[in-house]
C-alpha cells in the first residue's frame, strides 16, 4: 500500500516517510503516525503526517 490516499492512513499505523531534508536522497524514516496533516483525500507526493517522535514527512510506504 502506498501513502497517497488519506483513507489508508490512520494514527497508530507504522509507516515509512521521507523527511523534507531527505527529499533529494529519498532516504526513508520509519515511525508510528500520531497526526495526519494533509486535509485532502489524496496527494501525489504522499500524505503528510507527524510521527510520535515529532518528525514530519510524507508517507511513502505503509508497513503494517
Amino acid at each position: 500500500m502506498d501513502g497517497k490516499n488519506r483513507a489508508n492512513i490512520k494514527p497508530g499505523l507504522k509507516v515509512a516517510i521521507v523527511l523534507k531534508k531527505d527529499q533529494r536522497t529519498g532516504k526513508l524514516t520509519e515511525g508510528v503516525v500520531q497526526d495526519l496533516l494533509t486535509k485532502s483525500p489524496n496527494h501525489p507526493h504522499g500524505i503528510k503526517v507527524r510521527l510520535q517522535d515529532g518528525q514530519v514527512g510524507r508517507v511513502q510506504k505503509i508497513l503494517e
